[in-house]
């Protein structure tokens, strides 16, 4: 968990750059494109769908461009036709990493990727090499100070949740990515407002990162993040919170 929320402080602090690049729209775009395809477009039966939509709204994608994605998904418009690859390996200090990416050149993907491990310390490794450290979670975050913990957790927990915790200022709720949604309409239904939901990969087991590996690895997963045909990066490392104060300005 420690691995994830840390890379996702990092993560949020590059949202605006994202945005003003376009990055944003071309990702959400592509997940409900391949969502659809393999889902169908109906989003009260596609939980990846639903999911993703939610995630284009969040960033104000118009409803035009969510509704064409949908159909281009499911053949109804034409449009490219994106292929799902990962990549796998070890970045420095030994910390794995999980790239998702979605392309129409398999090739240009496969040698930008290689590329940015190399500059960046880092290793590709075979297939199946990392994925099985990280478990496909759902995440739901709410103000501590708002509402009550002990009725966010039974709420929580009575509709799925599998773990309910305190961290800094906020209530943290995991679950699986199916009961996630559940979840989130129960919050909602009940008016409690959540800051953040997500369906993402979490670490069973992390790396701990020296200052000086870790800023080399910050590098590397911004790099990756930046490519255009990069849909999501996951990592398990761990370095002290002073250190990730330092290295998040």
């Amino acid at each position: 968990m420690s691995g994830h929320s840390k890379w996702s402080t990092i993560k949020h602090k590059k949202g605006k750059e994202d945005a003003k690049r376009g990055k944003l729209f071309t990702k959400a775009i592509r997940e409900i494109t391949m969502a659809a395809r393999e889902g169908g477009g109906d989003i009260d039966g596609n939980p990846r769908l639903r999911h993703a939509v939610d995630a284009a709204k969040a960033v104000n994608m118009p409803a035009d461009n969510i509704d064409r994605a949908i159909k281009k998904g499911t053949g109804e418009l034409e449009g490219v036709t994106y292929e799902e690859i990962k990549y796998e390996g070890y970045g420095p200090g030994g910390a794995a990493v999980l790239v998702e990416t979605a392309t129409d050149n398999k090739n240009r993907t496969t040698s930008e990727i290689r590329h940015i491990f190399s500059k960046y310390n880092g290793n590709l490794g075979a297939v199946g090499s990392v994925s099985w450290i990280f478990e496909r979670k759902g995440i739901i975050t709410i103000d501590k100070d708002k509402f009550n913990f002990e009725k966010v957790m039974d709420i929580a927990i009575d509709n799925g949740a599998e773990d309910v915790v305190l961290e800094n200022e906020h209530i943290i709720i995991t679950s699986n990515s199916n009961d996630m949604i559940k979840i989130k309409n129960t919050f909602e239904e009940k008016n409690i407002e959540i800051i953040e939901s997500l369906i993402t990969k979490i670490p069973k087991s992390v790396v701990k990162v020296n200052e000086s590996k870790a800023s080399t690895l910050f590098k590397l997963l911004e790099k990756l993040e930046e490519n255009e045909d990069v849909q999501e990066v996951y990592s398990n490392f761990e370095v002290p919170d002073d250190i990730m104060e330092k290295l998040a300005k």
